[in-house]
């Protein structure tokens, strides 16, 4: 039976490509958005182009109650992607970030409370950042999950961790949900926020809640002029400029991406599957890339022979490996992905080549600036 579905932040990346999903299998949706200039740099007060015509808009912020309640009205589930995004950026604008995703939930959570009766489901959009570092093993000691490397370590230049144990050195495994959660920054501290607020609030009122833990997800319409977005769509637009990718540490970092096609799929699969209920859950693809290998990915997808360039600097808040389990979301949602990365990566730059990338701020140097940049 079609329903009525509300998308906090469903003008963006993510929150656009549902939209669309939802209307074609027959649901509305109406969409709440602030537009914030720094993902959508807009030259008007209009929604995106690539909003689905069809989708009921409604500007504004999450933390305007009276705008909110209006926004609600008639719903019967609600998708929370409204948020503040960039790792980076968190660390030093930490009173926007925590207001933007800790109290906007908070909001949003009073509100829903408020009329518990009329809401089927509560999904929101939680990060694999909360994880920090994810799992390993050690060859000695078994499966370890350590904490954030120590600024000591860093300035070394030793990127790799060790077994606080036997000190021999870790590899990477794929992170379960049930992973101790070291986040590593202000934006993963609020991604976590949101998580939890939204379980505990939806398990005291009724209201079921799934939380999709999203690991590095990528696609079309993912911004080329936000310096904090997603690293695909960042090493993009320096190509687009014939500038090289920039690689923090040496660039060996690996990490899981996810299409957003199949982030779609698992929203979906969550709204109908009630198996899911009151769960955190990996979504990703389960494939493993460094981020060196793909910065070579899309130099060789856009034909230009850049190579990705390493200063040996790092960035506070950053973490070296974190890969994705997706076992529990198979098993509770029946969720499979479905775009392997030289495809969705394919799709990608097919999108990426009709782009018009203006020069982004260089998010290097702001960090720098802030002494976030080792």
């Amino acid at each position: 039976m079609p329903e009525r579905i509300l998308i906090t932040g469903g003008a963006g990346f993510i929150g656009s490509h549902l939209a669309d999903a939802l209307i074609e299998r027959g649901d509305s949706v109406r969409v709440l958005d602030s537009l914030v200039a720094q993902v959508h740099a807009l030259s008007e007060d209009a929604p995106p182009r690539h909003l689905h015509p069809a989708a009921e808009f409604m500007r504004g912020d999450v933390r305007d109650r009276e705008l909110l309640d209006r926004a609600l009205e008639g719903v019967d589930a609600v998708v929370h992607l409204a948020a503040e995004v960039g790792v980076g950026q968190s660390m030093y604008a930490i009173a926007r970030y925590v207001s933007g995703n800790t109290l906007a939930t908070a909001v949003l959570l009073e509100a829903l409370a408020a009329r518990r009766a009329g809401i089927r489901k509560l999904l929101v959009a939680s990060s694999m950042s909360i994880y920090g570092e994810g799992a390993y093993r050690c060859p000695n000691c078994g499966p370890r999950f350590p904490l954030p490397r120590p600024a000591a370590q860093l300035q070394r230049r030793q990127w790799e961790l060790s077994c606080a144990v036997c000190g021999a050195g870790l590899a990477p495994l794929p992170t379960p949900e049930d992973k101790p959660l070291f986040p590593a920054s202000v934006y993963a501290i609020g991604k976590q926020d949101q998580e939890q607020l939204s379980l505990v609030a939806g398990a005291a009122y009724g209201i079921p809640v799934v939380a999709l833990r999203l690991w590095n997800v990528y696609g079309p319409r993912q911004s080329l002029s936000n310096p904090y977005t997603g690293v695909a769509a960042i090493f993009s637009s320096r190509l687009l400029q014939r500038l090289p990718p920039l690689l923090f540490e040496d660039g060996e970092q690996q990490r899981d991406f996810v299409h957003v096609g199949d982030v779609v799929d698992a929203f979906l699969l969550a709204l109908d599957s009630p198996g899911a209920n009151g769960l955190a859950l990996n979504i990703s693809s389960g494939e493993a890339v460094t981020i060196r290998r793909l910065a070579e990915l899309l130099a060789a997808g856009l034909a230009c022979p850049i190579a990705p360039q390493s200063a040996g600097r790092y960035r506070a808040g950053d973490i070296r490996h974190c890969l994705a389990d997706i076992a529990l979301a198979r098993r509770s949602l029946g969720y499979a992905p479905r775009r392997r990365l030289a495809a969705g990566i394919a799709q990608l730059l097919d999108w990426v080549r009709w782009q018009t990338a203006a020069a982004p701020p260089d998010a290097a140097a702001e960090l720098a600036a802030h002494g976030l940049i080792g």
